[in-house]
């Protein structure tokens, strides 16, 4: 029987075998040898103590042996960087793993148009933008924008949507009262900007106003992307789907296609619900 696996962050893939079990250590010379490359930042001058810090730390991370194999002085005399490798004392028990899985099919283009017209009665209308001081629009314009990513086109290319790219340094204000001008059934948000967790305050800040904004049953959906977010964390941080590094337009397009019985009716199916 087919199971689900993880492929991408955020997403799965059909599989023929079932889950691995056991636990895993790292691969570098030999199998299950636990053989690691780290790379740090230290607060100090590059020299004996700088590279005797960087060793105790390495132990302290459970690397047995560590060997310091690069080092250098950063930002003048005041920082030193260090490359350290040895084997972990650690394996991971993957029982233990907990990922977010695809628990919904990847459509075509043809078939996501289909499910919009069946369940929504018109075109699904997405609002997208890289909030805050966030500048860098090529994951937004990477599923928004005709020109798509890795061979498919972007939503903008599907009949049954109406695609609105705001574009980068969006307030996350500005945004919700778009989203609301607009319309909209689902709010795409791109974030690559991560220093001091700023990725993780704009969109709890946006799921609180559009909860503010929008009544439970019209609020749109909330649907974030970007390399270091966790995909498991949708819940804890109010978004509806997170995806992560590598995907595609299609994942989106599917799962705004897969969703949208949660979030919209068509208009027959409106009328029944309040007779």
């Amino acid at each position: 029987m087919d199971v689900e696996r993880t492929d991408r962050d955020g997403t799965a893939a059909r599989a023929d075998a079932p889950r691995a079990t056991g636990s895993v250590r790292p691969y570098g010379d030999t199998p299950d040898d636990g053989m690691v490359q780290v790379s740090f930042t230290l607060p100090l001058p590059h020299g004996p103590l700088a590279e005797g810090a960087a060793l105790r730390l390495a132990r302290r991370m459970g690397i047995e042996r560590p060997l310091l194999v690069h080092g250098k002085p950063v930002g003048g005399d005041r920082f030193s960087f260090f490359v350290v490798y040895g084997p972990v004392a650690h394996a991971v028990d993957l029982d233990e793993v907990v990922v977010a899985e695809r628990d919904y099919p990847l459509l075509s283009v043809k078939e996501v148009d289909a499910a919009v017209r069946e369940r929504l009665g018109r075109r699904l209308v997405v609002v997208g933008a890289c909030v805050g001081t966030d500048a860098h629009t090529v994951g937004i314009d990477a599923i928004l924008n005709i020109k798509g990513f890795a061979g498919e086109k972007g939503l903008e290319a599907y009949q049954e949507m109406r695609v609105v790219n705001l574009g980068a340094q969006v307030p996350v204000g500005d945004l919700v009262r778009r989203a609301r001008a607009e319309g909209a059934d689902a709010v795409l948000v791109s974030q690559a900007v991560t220093q001091r967790d700023a990725h993780l305050t704009n969109v709890r800040e946006l799921s609180a106003e559009l909860r503010v904004e929008f009544a439970e049953r019209e609020r749109p959906l909330l649907v974030v992307g970007g390399p270091r977010f966790d995909p498991a964390s949708a819940a804890a941080l109010g978004a509806d789907r997170i995806f992560g590094r590598g995907t595609t337009p299609g994942d989106v397009a599917s799962y705004l296609a897969h969703a949208l019985p949660r979030t919209a009716q068509a208009p027959a199916a409106l009328a029944e619900s309040s007779a």
